[in-house]
């Protein structure tokens, strides 16, 4: 399989400067702010995330990664209607973010075959970016559901893969 063309490495990188350049230094070992909290946090189904798509000039604008749902509304410029990276807005983008890519194929929630770099850099912006800058609104109902909508009796936050049960609850 053949890797991003050069021109999608390019809006990758602009993607990570972009969304970094807002965020404050930090110092050498010291790990990023968690972002001040919103309203108390819902489950999405993936009809619901999708209203919250920058499309509509007056509403939040909403994108999940790793399941967790953020309002990125104050990076409007960034995802609002017509932003360079209003794609990634208004469902789980988790693997678009991993693979640092904008193309309809990886706007979705699925990571199965993803390298090790790109779960490493998935991790790093999900923390360094959305969890340091963007309040957290709530989770997908895919990370809490089964397909059927019954509770995932398997599913516990702290076993999940850098879930932060003091963090992210």
């Amino acid at each position: 399989m053949a890797g991003p063309a050069p021109g999608r490495r390019l809006v990758a990188l602009a993607l990570v400067v972009a969304l970094a350049a807002g965020l404050p230094a930090a110092r050498a070992g010291q790990a990023p702010r968690p972002a001040e909290r919103g309203p108390p946090v819902r489950l999405f189904t993936e009809e619901e995330l999708a209203r919250y798509s920058g499309e509509e000039e007056d509403e939040p604008i909403y994108m999940a990664v790793k399941g967790v749902v953020f309002d990125v509304t104050s990076g409007k410029e960034f995802y609002g209607r017509g932003a360079p990276y209003n794609a990634l807005t208004g469902k789980d983008s988790t693997r678009g973010v991993a693979k640092m890519s904008l193309d309809p194929a990886d706007l979705t929630h699925d990571t199965t075959g993803l390298t090790a770099e790109e779960l490493e850099s998935l991790d790093d912006v999900f923390t360094r970016v959305y969890k340091a800058k963007y309040p957290i609104v709530g989770y997908t109902a895919r990370r809490i559901l089964n397909e059927d909508g019954s509770p995932n009796l398997d599913f516990k936050p702290e076993d999940q893969p850098h879930f932060d049960i003091k963090d992210e609850f």
